[in-house]
């Protein structure tokens, strides 16, 4: 009979369903809404795949929660072998925040928070981030543009989700601003660039080493 390991921690990684005019919406400019749409879709593809092995090598509990499309177009698109959750209502700190607390009310363990835009975040950062937490109260990945890419928890903390200006390139320092406050300690991970904006589009092709792996460009 085999034994399964219980988990050790929680990852979420955060994502929306590839319907165009929903999501990646700086980029539909270049890429057209349904373009940015597709490019969504890859990449969210890719890092689920990438973090299953991960979460299965380290006994992770992996989920995504997603907006935009219902539960059964996500079990269409991921299938069942991930478990999936609509994200809550409200702004994007109140949904996070929330899913964070969800997740704490359930167990009491680590969770890691990502998202689905950033192509370079691999296995060495997720089990940097649970060391990071052995020490620390907070552990954050550093993205080029200002935010993040990787939020790390050992219990609810709602102030690093108030106050917060959403969507611009000073995220990441009111995040650590309001740790620094509250008292907490706070771990940094290397800087990673997310894909947001057309001058990002060739960190993807260059990942992928496939220029049809881009949308066609709007002309």
């Amino acid at each position: 009979m085999t034994t399964i390991a219980p988990t050790v921690a929680t990852l979420i990684m955060v994502t929306r369903f590839p319907q165009p005019g929903r999501t990646k919406t700086r980029l539909i400019p270049t890429l057209g809404a349904a373009g940015a749409a597709e490019l969504q879709r890859c990449m969210t593809e890719l890092l689920v795949a990438r973090l299953r092995g991960v979460c299965d090598r380290a006994s992770l509990a992996l989920e995504v929660h997603f907006a935009d499309g219902s539960l059964a177009q996500m079990h269409d698109w991921l299938g069942d072998r991930v478990t999936l959750k609509p994200q809550s209502a409200g702004h994007l700190g109140e949904r996070l925040h929330s899913a964070f607390l969800q997740r704490f009310r359930e167990r009491e363990q680590p969770i890691l928070m990502v998202g689905s835009d950033c192509p370079d975040l691999d296995e060495g950062h997720i089990t940097q981030s649970l060391t990071a937490l052995n020490h620390h109260d907070v552990v954050l990945g550093p993205a080029h543009d200002g935010g993040y890419y990787l939020i790390g928890l050992k219990q609810a903390q709602p102030h690093l989700f108030e106050n917060i200006s959403w969507g611009q390139s000073c995220v990441l320092a009111e995040t650590i601003a309001i740790a620094a406050a509250q008292g907490l300690s706070v771990a940094l991970l290397e800087p990673l660039r997310d894909i947001d904006r057309p001058e990002d589009l060739r960190l993807w092709q260059a990942y992928s080493g496939d220029s049809n792996s881009i949308p066609q460009v709007r002309l």
